[in-house]
């Protein structure tokens, strides 16, 4: 694969630069960005706008004085998008070998009936269910399965069906192929492993993950109040420099991944695991910082959260929520920061010009959200403490669409008693 031309920027610029380049036209879409050590990125190019790019121009129109260069992409690796086409082309052939071996037709309904995303664990693969549902594939058995991880590059196959309604959201995965559902899945350098088949992992929630990798937590104690298999509680650990992390899960499953993970990732002296319902758990008065990552939302969870912050300098909430608008779908890009007044409310920053692709109405109703949340966790603290407290919205981070109209949304609160 050829080199690919790319702009260096600064991380925390990457968003804004990538707009920009979108914008006229010499973004390039096929190719993933690339990080970098020094805290840099690379931003893939259209190579034939380069005669055109003007780096000057381009710097004081997006952040005057920001580090930017042009630099080549020695090992460009494809987007998720231009994998998984490729993936999916590859399953469609060996799929349609296969009929035509036994004596089956092809046909485009056929080709709807098959995967066209999936989420990969290392060499096992799972598919969502609705998929291989017409007659023609009942009879081949293994044949099939065996097909299908060939398409798809892997060795051991699994298909998951809706999460179970029990306490514990405990996935309903079968084994299509293989026996061993125990897997490793790598982000970002930190190693998680687990069974598919009694732990759910969500791989729609990177973005978050890698953000809570930029944070810089040093010296800090934060709380993970619904830890799961280490989801956050590792970014916290191996990349934002959390002194100490206080992980709360109470379904046994998770728990023990958690525990599996903290070891494998080496760092389980910085943390403490606590086993059972968070909202019982005998902590207070601790934490810089709360993680609240439990949709479709943490609220109940609230109380205990105010309980623990400091009680003499206050931190943070990092609040989730599912948050349903009428809006059209938002995509990826983080909401404009807001700033709050004492008690939650509304403050000058509440009129941000909202992200690339968000509606009107849209942001009304995650700003909206926003100050309530402010509101109601002001209160909290107040009724805890028994003194005022300012609670500041910091920011609202997209992290995906949930369902049409239903947003997973995370809520920075900075909470300060008077």
């Amino acid at each position: 694969m050829n080199s690919v031309p790319a702009l260096r920027v600064e991380r925390r610029l990457a968003q804004r630069y990538r707009e920009h380049l979108e914008a006229q036209g010499v973004w390039q879409p096929r190719y993933r960005v690339q990080r970098c050590s020094d805290g840099m990125v690379a931003l893939p190019l259209v190579p034939n706008c380069l005669p055109e790019l003007d780096l000057r121009t381009l710097q004081l129109t997006v952040s005057p004085g920001s580090p930017i260069s042009l630099v080549y992409i020695q090992t460009p690796t494809l987007s998720k998008r231009e994998r998984v086409m490729s993936e999916n082309d590859k399953l469609v052939k060996t799929l349609r070998e296969l009929l035509v071996s036994r004596g089956e037709r092809w046909s485009e309904e056929l080709r709807e009936d098959i995967p066209h995303s999936w989420q990969r664990h290392g060499d096992l693969v799972l598919v969502g269910e609705g998929c291989f549902s017409r007659l023609v594939w009942e009879s081949m058995g293994t044949e099939l399965w065996q097909a299908v991880a060939h398409g798809l590059g892997c060795s051991r196959l699994a298909q998951i069906g809706r999460v179970s309604s029990d306490e514990f959201r405990t996935p309903v995965v079968t084994m299509l192929l293989g026996e061993d559902s125990i897997v490793t899945h790598v982000d970002n350098r930190i190693r998680y492993e687990f069974d598919v088949t009694k732990c759910m992992f969500s791989s729609g929630n990177i973005t978050e993950k890698l953000r809570i990798a930029s944070f810089d937590c040093t010296g800090e104690t934060v709380v993970d109040l619904y830890a799961g298999i280490g989801y956050f509680t590792l970014p916290y650990l191996v990349h934002a420099g959390a002194a100490h992390v206080h992980a709360c899960e109470w379904s046994p499953h998770a728990l023990s991944a958690l525990k599996r993970n903290l070891e494998l990732n080496g760092v389980s002296e910085r943390c403490t695991v606590h086993e059972g319902d968070s909202r019982r758990l005998p902590l207070c008065d601790l934490a810089d910082r709360v993680n609240l990552g439990l949709i479709p939302s943490s609220r109940e969870g609230w109380p205990v959260a105010c309980r623990l912050l400091k009680q003499n300098t206050g931190g943070v909430l990092h609040l989730h929520q599912n948050v349903s608008s009428s809006g059209p779908p938002a995509g990826p890009t983080p909401f404009a920061p807001l700033t709050g007044r004492p008690g939650g409310e509304p403050g000058a920053g509440a009129g941000s010009a909202p992200p690339q692709g968000t509606g009107d109405t849209q942001r009304d109703v995650w700003k909206g959200w926003a100050e309530d949340t402010a509101a109601v966790v002001a209160r909290l603290l107040s009724d805890i403490s028994g003194r005022p407290w300012r609670t500041s919205v910091q920011h609202i981070e997209h992290v995906k669409s949930y369902a049409p109209h239903i947003h997973h949304l995370v809520l920075d609160l900075e909470c300060r008693p008077l």
